[in-house]
């Protein structure tokens, strides 16, 4: 084979391609959501940030993004499958003998006039790089759009909710990441112009970001709404009282009303996600009787003098079935 992959085939000069189903270590018949899951495996354990000064894994990692970009997306490996386009996402069209012209989408195929050793002389002489450009500059199709991407970054779960600035390193560039308040687990930030470099004075590819949420002690996410369970105090429980709740926008405080049994879902209206140009979510607070952990002979006492008298029985809705 000739010098940087290159290969003759039947009258026409292909580049030998990477097959992004063995990048990723899937099969062709494998489903989006194998193929994603084998991506953010190899994408954690490749990232620079994880393997500074080692360019082989950098080189690794950039062939795993690359592949994902392809089959990753639904049209993509549609038009891989079929052979519409090479792993670069370039679309495949051979390029005939006889001076024929370039055709459109062919960033990967050449036609030349000449033998074959005429074409090998070309392609691999001084000059073949300015003979393509020249090629693009004159319509035929040579000029391509770098590809794209994709990264993986993990975020707080304040961070996702309310939004932050984030510093990521892209390869051999750091840049600030903007996260927008809301952000979903899964979802991915595009930086415009940050990918593969474009051939033949075609512009960059893009930056695919791919957002993980790591879990919060105690709040959890429902849309736009923020949950969290609150433990109170019998006699809080009973009497009501006024308490400090936490939300992520800093602790409120919020009436319990008499009788308030564990279970009962109080609402903070306006405390949730907030994103911008929406309408905030709320925070849902799910009330959670607390006994103390140790034994209180004083409680027990006046539970034992109420039990004497009390008359409701909360197992009552079984009695009918």
């Amino acid at each position: 084979m000739p010098p940087g992959g290159w290969q003759l085939e039947s009258g026409w000069i292909r580049k030998s391609m990477a097959d992004p189903y063995s990048t990723l270590g899937v099969s062709k018949s494998a489903s989006e959501a194998e193929i994603k899951k084998a991506y953010r495996k190899l994408a954690k354990d490749l990232h620079p940030d994880r393997n500074k000064d080692d360019p082989k894994i950098a080189e690794r990692f950039k062939q795993v993004t690359a592949a994902y970009d392809i089959i990753g997306d639904k049209d993509k490996r549609a038009k891989f499958d079929a052979g519409q386009i090479d792993d670069q996402g370039r679309e495949r069209a051979p390029f005939g003998y006889g001076g024929q012209g370039a055709q459109a989408g062919g960033a990967e195929h050449f036609g030349f006039g000449g033998s074959p050793e005429d074409l090998f002389q070309e392609i691999f002489g001084g000059g073949f790089g300015e003979n393509l450009r020249s090629r693009g500059r004159s319509g035929g199709g040579a000029i391509r759009k770098g590809g794209n991407i994709t990264y993986s970054m993990t975020v707080d779960f304040m961070e996702a909710c309310k939004g932050a600035s984030k510093r990521l390193s892209l390869g051999d560039k750091t840049l600030n990441v903007q996260i927008p308040a809301g952000i979903k687990e899964g979802q991915q930030i595009r930086l415009g112009g940050q990918g593969e470099p474009g051939r033949f004075g075609g512009p960059a590819g893009d930056a695919l970001i791919e957002v993980s949420i790591r879990s919060h002690p105690y709040y959890k996410r429902d849309g736009l709404d923020i949950t969290l369970d609150l433990p109170i105090r019998l006699d809080e429980a009973i009497l009501g009282a006024k308490v400090q709740i936490p939300t992520i926008h800093g602790p409120v405080s919020m009436t319990l009303p008499k009788n308030s049994g564990s279970g009962k879902i109080l609402r903070l209206k306006g405390k949730g996600i907030h994103p911008k140009g929406k309408a905030a979510g709320d925070q849902l607070v799910r009330l959670e009787i607390q006994l103390p952990e140790n034994s209180d002979s004083t409680l027990e006492d006046l539970i034992r003098q109420w039990a004497k008298t009390a008359s409701y029985n909360p197992r009552s809705k079984f009695e009918d079935r």
